[in-house]
């Protein structure tokens, strides 16, 4: 579904810990507010050392990763003359940066998806170069880019954020997906900016993100405004602001999550204890889930059952330590006996039903979703206003695929209850009943119903 179960062992220590403790507002000197900053302060530390980010980045929390990437898209000096450039696999909260360019008269230049998502590196660095910025003082530009698409599956190498910025750009990376099950070494690339996403990492809690940012980047950024917590000295009346001392401090705004933070600390420690064997096992775990689902086919035609659009593995990784070329999702379409589609929501109702948790439609990545179904010239024949049934309407089906996400608390046990549903859906007879179910529940959910 996007995120991580909680540990029971997690939330065991983090209760245990409150239960035991007694904390205030960062935003004052009492006893359990000093407690509380050296929480937040080594959770700081310990988000540092994941990504293994030297002491020239600081870390910003913030209420999920796109609150992070909206942080820097409101506070970028864009111009007249800048560029944003992001992939057009990206999650929307990428794509709404291009809100602040606009406002402030920059160019958005997209990078193409390939047909099974992210982006074909020498497309991407041959776009980066025809919009170079002309001067990082004069024009400065930013480059945004997807480490995993959470559609398409497809990881976009990171080393692309090298040659951006040896053109000029300063670079941001949305690794809300990348970071949960993938190592993320940020000494190995000049990466000025990334947002991540504590849940979708290890599962709680929720309502906290971060931006792992350089302090040298956070220096050139503008903010278009102030609250409690960002500032020193407020002149009142007037317009004379003093910034707090501490970087990250002028950019969290208001009071942090300060009970969630040691969370945070020991959600990590879980995590890196797994996280090295994590690629290893879930590519096993995808290739038996998507060979199996490759081969189901119709009781009564023969014909498949399912479609796979995401991106698989190139190659299957044997040992503990490697890293995979692509993320541990699929997405796919279903289809009935004689070819036509079934329709997502009838899947995403027999799978409920059997206490399955799906994911349907576009996952909030239209750019991504279009590529892998093939829509992008109808995509391009959007008029203002235009509702997503009108979309439906025009392509003539429901828009978006099923996707089912593996992650670290996923198992055999998991993927083979999937396996188990989907045969259901290849049986005449079992099709038969969960359609008769759906279109009863249909009818009983309609306004006119008695």
């Amino acid at each position: 579904m996007g995120g991580s179960l909680y540990p029971e062992s997690l939330i065991r220590v983090h209760t245990d810990f409150l239960n035991n403790s007694i904390l205030g507002n960062t935003h004052s000197v009492s006893n359990s507010s000093k407690l509380s900053l050296k929480l937040a302060d080594e959770a700081r530390q310990a988000v540092l050392s994941h990504f293994n980010a030297s002491s020239d980045y600081t870390v910003i929390f913030t209420a999920n990763a796109s609150a992070a990437l909206k942080l820097v898209g409101e506070a970028y000096p864009f111009i007249g003359g800048s560029n944003l450039i992001v992939g057009a696999d990206s999650h929307n909260s990428v794509h709404g940066i291009r809100e602040f360019a606009t406002h402030r008269n920059a160019q958005t230049v997209y990078i193409p998806s390939t047909s099974h998502g992210g982006f074909d590196t020498a497309s991407a660095k041959n776009v980066l170069l025809q919009n170079r910025p002309r001067s990082r003082d004069l024009a400065p530009s930013l480059f945004v880019m997807t480490g995993q698409s959470n559609i398409t599956n497809s990881k976009n190498p990171l080393s692309v954020s090298t040659y951006a910025a040896s053109l000029g750009y300063h670079t941001m990376v949305d690794a809300a997906a990348l970071a949960a099950t993938s190592i993320i070494n940020l000494a190995d690339f000049p990466i000025d900016a990334m947002a991540v996403s504590f849940y979708k990492m290890f599962g709680y809690p929720t309502g906290i993100g971060a931006l792992v940012v350089k302090k040298s980047f956070l220096v050139q950024l503008q903010r278009p405004w102030f609250a409690g917590g960002t500032v020193d000295v407020v002149q009142v009346p007037g317009r004379l602001v003093t910034r707090a001392h501490e970087l990250h401090e002028q950019f969290e705004d208001g009071t942090i999550n300060y009970l969630q933070l040691p969370a945070i600390t020991n959600g990590l420690r879980f995590l890196s204890a797994y996280l090295p064997f994590l690629p290893l096992r879930l590519s096993s775990l995808l290739l038996y889930l998507t060979s199996s689902l490759s081969n189901l086919r119709h009781d009564t035609t023969g014909a498949p059952v399912v479609r796979i659009l995401s991106k698989l593995p190139a190659k299957r990784l044997r040992s503990v330590g490697e890293q995979s070329d692509c993320g541990t999702l699929i997405s796919l379409l279903f289809f009935g006996p004689t070819g036509e589609m079934i329709p997502n929501s009838f899947i995403e109702y027999a799978a409920t039903s059997r206490n399955i948790s799906l994911r349907t439609g576009c996952m909030c990545n239209p750019g991504g979703a279009a590529s892998m179904l093939g829509i992008e010239e109808q995509m391009q024949q959007l008029y203002p206003g235009v509702t997503l049934k009108d979309f439906e309407k025009h392509v003539g089906r429901e828009l978006g695929v099923i996707r089912i996400s593996l992650g670290l608390a996923s198992d055999f046990k998991d993927v083979y209850r999937v396996i188990q549903f989907v045969s259901l859906i290849a049986s005449e007879h079992s099709l038969e009943v969960l359609w008769n179910e759906w279109t009863q529940s249909l009818d009983s959910d309609s306004p006119h119903a008695l």
